[in-house]
């Protein structure tokens, strides 16, 4: 049975959003500082079409007062700015940059350069998890990963992308503090147990199935955003019941995962969606197919446009955490629109400067 879910429209940001906050013709989405100014209800008995906040029945209001709740810091990270995970992918058959890292101490410096581009997460990872690739086993995987993770983990907030729960356990005793799960904690029925025992984040994700090799098979949606945020909710309240607090817990619509180009950019433009389930959003398209068919450039390497395209589309919609390849551009892009939007410039290091 479908629950009450509210998607927030008529999205405003900067000043905008102040103006139309101050004369209560909007609400914050999540804290802000984007607010909107009209919802859609979605569930048994709720109204057609889009309804102005004072139009909404009694009967809906704390659920679009829950989409206002400002969100606690994800791992302890500075709130306020869309956060950059930084992808270091310690394997050899990634779809993007496979075998480039394979090597520790070349993943370990390009951590480091990542660091220094202004990143705040880095998301390290053993096993490929593109459409139809093999899986690795947890030995091979802790193998490739825990010397950069130990090395990564004592200049940066490190996550790792993993399924399986020995992977987890071992990461985290290595330095990670966010376990970053494609299959949300399905994967390995020991996974969430380990990490409702650390202190550790998790991050959630909806992915069709629980196999990559298999994840593109059958891709079937009446509504893939509201499917997705259907999902995702679910897993969250099962995680917290596993003994995993909701404040530890984000959520990643799975861009790619089980989903063709329309269901993409269905979830990346309905984005807001995911605020009702009161945990920060994930969002990782960086050089994926769909920017290639969109774009018609064939070479993950070269979407780094469309990518950039992609990536302020989801800050603009309440993305919280944004996993990338490029960071030092997407920090630059991040940066230009949020002056754009405030229209003055935010403090610089000295160093930037003088570039």
């Amino acid at each position: 049975m479908q629950s009450m879910r509210v998607e927030p429209l008529g999205l405003l940001r900067g000043r905008a959003a102040d103006f139309a906050l101050a004369a209560d013709l909007a609400l914050p989405l999540a804290g802000g500082p984007a607010a909107f100014t009209m919802v859609r209800l979605l569930g048994a008995g709720a109204p057609e079409g889009a309804l102005a906040l004072a139009d909404v029945p009694a009967d809906w209001q704390q659920h679009v007062m829950a989409l206002t709740r400002a969100l606690p810091p994800f791992a302890g990270l500075p709130s306020g700015r869309p956060l950059v995970m930084g992808v270091v992918n310690v394997t050899p058959d990634s779809f993007s940059d496979g075998g480039r890292h394979l090597d520790p101490s070349r993943a370990i410096a390009v951590g480091h350069a990542m660091l220094e581009a202004g990143a705040d997460i880095l998301d390290i990872g053993g096993e490929s998890t593109r459409p139809g690739a093999e899986p690795v086993t947890p030995e091979e995987e802790q193998r490739r990963i825990l010397p950069v993770i130990r090395e990564l983990a004592k200049a940066a907030t490190v996550s790792v992308d993993t399924r399986n729960a020995a992977t987890m356990r071992a990461a985290l005793e290595a330095g990670a503090e966010i376990v970053n799960d494609v299959s949300a904690l399905r994967h390995d029925p020991e996974a969430a147990r380990v990490v409702a025992e650390s202190e550790a984040a998790v991050i959630l994700m909806h992915m069709l199935g629980d196999d990559p090799r298999t994840m593109q098979d059958d891709i079937r949606y009446e509504d893939a955003a509201l499917e997705v945020a259907e999902f995702l909710a679910a897993r969250v309240a099962w995680a917290e019941a596993q003994g995993i607090p909701r404040g530890r817990i984000a959520v990643d619509p799975g861009i790619g995962f089980g989903k063709r180009t329309p269901e993409n950019l269905a979830l990346i433009e309905r984005l807001p969606i995911l605020a009702g389930i009161g945990c920060p959003v994930v969002f990782g398209a960086s050089r994926k197919r769909f920017i290639g068919e969109l774009s018609g450039v064939a070479s993950a390497e070269r979407r780094l446009a469309g990518s950039l395209a992609v990536a302020l589309a989801a800050a603009e919609r309440g993305a919280a955490v944004l996993r990338v390849h490029d960071v030092a551009e997407t920090v630059q892009a991040l940066r230009v629109a949020a002056a754009c939007e405030a229209g003055a410039a935010p403090p610089v290091d000295a160093e930037a400067e003088e570039e």
